[in-house]
């Protein structure tokens, strides 16, 4: 099985552009979408959406979060400001899919415990499987107000 997979951080407004928003963060974006940019009626996207992704190989669902969360968690004070005067809402958006082509292969080298003890790893046990928040993590998306959006797709 190939795993690829990815964690983004969005503020999705039908009437903040992502501009708007960078200005009272004072933090720029890594991506960004502008409401109705490839179609007007009906509008796709239907959101302007201001977003910080990780997509670093690797990486497991956990660290992704942490290094997305990282960056956004010294803004809480803005992000909430935000979203109790404006029609932006807050997502945390996690993406697996898997058997892609161009996804992580399972690795299935031997472990060895720290008492020297050696693993075998059998075939379906593939390390990028699997994740968990932490409750400060859980804690920050209650206090902005944030969904959890979980999207996996077999290809």
């Amino acid at each position: 099985m190939r795993i690829r997979q990815y964690v983004y951080f969005a503020l999705d407004s039908e009437t903040v552009p992502a501009a708007d928003i960078s200005g009272v963060l004072a933090s720029e974006p890594g991506r960004f979408t502008v409401r109705a940019s490839r179609r007007s009626e009906p509008p796709i996207p239907i959101q302007h959406s201001w977003q910080v992704r990780c997509d670093e190989p690797g990486l497991t669902i956990d660290e992704q979060i942490e290094r997305v969360l990282g960056r956004v968690r010294p803004l809480v004070e803005p992000i909430v400001a935000l979203i109790e005067t404006t029609d932006v809402t807050a997502r945390l958006q996690i993406v697996r899919d898997f058997n892609a082509r161009n996804g992580e292969d399972e690795v299935l080298d031997e472990i060895v415990t720290p008492d020297g003890e050696i693993l075998t790893k059998l075939p379906g046990q593939h390390q990028l499987l699997g994740w968990g928040l932490e409750p400060a993590d859980l804690a920050f998306l209650v206090r902005i107000g944030a969904s959890l959006d979980c999207d996996e797709y077999g290809s």
